[in-house]
């Protein structure tokens, strides 16, 4: 298998900074959960950039409200090759990963069988310095020079 592509994307917040949150890679849920514990996976930083593979799918996790009865909020997010973020769905409350899982399920395996769609050449390339384009090179594997 071809080694991941990555692309540096701002991961979102959700919910309170001051709350629980967290995002993390999913690569694969255990069906018999339907806990924040299902989704497998590398965890990530959220509210900054983070350099993920293309195509991935994020659960980022937050919380609002009070301590003692706080708000659950999780957003699902896609990947994109060009560095953005696509929203899928998000849910709310304390069944929020059961809401979510099977949606999760889906999109894994969408993902195991679509191919990463690259851009052709474009002119905004030769706003990049030759030593940015030779690192890009030397992380896909290719000859820089």
């Amino acid at each position: 298998m071809e080694e991941p592509i990555f692309v540096a994307v701002d991961v979102p917040l959700v919910g309170d900074e001051r709350r629980k949150n967290w995002a993390k890679v999913v690569t694969g849920v255990d069906e018999t959960l339907a806990t924040g514990w299902a989704f497998e996976g590398e965890f990530i930083a959220t509210g900054g950039i983070q350099d993920v593979p293309i195509g991935s799918i994020i659960i980022s996790y937050g919380e609002r409200g009070s301590r003692t009865n706080p708000q659950i909020e999780a957003s699902l997010i896609r990947v994109n090759s060009d560095a953005t973020l696509t929203p899928i769905a998000s849910a709310k409350g304390r069944a929020w990963a059961r809401t979510l899982r099977d949606q999760v399920v889906e999109l894994l395996s969408e993902v195991e069988n679509a191919p990463i769609i690259t851009k052709p050449w474009d002119q905004l390339l030769i706003q990049y310095s030759d030593e940015a384009i030779g690192e890009e090179c030397e992380r896909r594997g290719l000859s820089g020079k």
